[in-house]
């Protein structure tokens, strides 16, 4: 690729990113105003709670079109996290992977191969670890819900905001998803999380020419997600005609 064309397409990259970012910032005051709160409604982003609602509880609030990035964490995240320390063994797998790859990129690219095979080992290492479901559990609920400090997955999903409670969202991942390594070209590059044989969530390391080289990465696919967790998780009331409750939340969220 030429560098004209490499230039062109970081430029596009960062364009969707921002958009995307905008886009859910739009949508986390439309639900806010929905249930009620002030435009100058209170969130925290470092901790995943896009919005806090009248119980003081965190919503993590997903939309879009494709995947969702759940996480892309560097280096420093993994060697000052102390729940990924603590994840038997997950995040420190993770911290391998980063180490694998030069820092300088141009080292990276004369020895993409070398690398490539290297990193393959780590993410087999990786996937392993999800062999037992407390790991995956662990992993899920650090990575999405921040551990406990937010109760709320809530998608905007065909108009409608969907919200989910953290524990029956983690409660059908573990029973409905399962783990493999990817295969293929690139051989076990990834470590993948699918539904009924398809892939719907991913971890892979960004090794870009943008500010994101040397980071982990993990993504969940918006569609399959939600149409599994809608699903599943059968019982459901609105709490308006834009909000839909599921489960376990119906008695959280309805308790103003």
């Amino acid at each position: 690729m030429s560098e004209a064309k490499k230039r062109k397409k970081r430029a596009m990259t960062s364009q969707k990113a921002s958009f995307v970012k905008k886009q859910g910032h739009l949508d986390a005051k439309e639900f806010a105003k929905l249930i009620g709160l002030q435009d100058d409604y209170q969130n925290d982003p470092k901790a995943k709670k896009d919005v806090i609602d009248f119980n003081g509880d965190g919503h993590s609030l997903k939309s879009g079109k494709g995947y969702w990035q759940v996480f892309l964490y560097g280096k420093s995240r993994f060697d000052t996290d102390s729940a990924f320390k603590a994840m038997n063994g997950i995040g420190q797998i993770m911290l391998q992977c980063i180490n694998t790859i030069p820092n300088d990129k141009t080292e990276y690219e004369a020895n993409k191969k070398y690398y490539k095979q290297q990193l393959s080992l780590q993410m087999i290492e990786l996937c392993k670890k999800f062999d037992e479901k407390y790991r995956v559990e662990q992993f899920l609920r650090k990575s999405i819900f921040e551990g406990t400090q937010v109760s709320y997955l809530t998608i905007k999903h065909n108009d409608i905001f969907h919200v989910f409670w953290h524990d029956d969202v983690i409660e059908v991942f573990l029973q409905y998803l399962t783990i493999a390594n990817s295969t293929g070209e690139n051989g076990p590059q990834k470590v993948l999380f699918k539904l009924n044989g398809k892939n719907c969530g991913e971890i892979e390391m960004r090794n870009g020419e943008d500010s994101h080289h040397k980071e982990m990465k993990f993504r969940l696919h918006k569609v399959k997600i939600t149409n599994l967790l809608i699903d599943k998780i059968t019982n459901k009331t609105y709490y308006n005609e834009k909000i839909c409750v599921y489960g376990k939340a119906i008695k959280k969220f309805l308790k103003k």
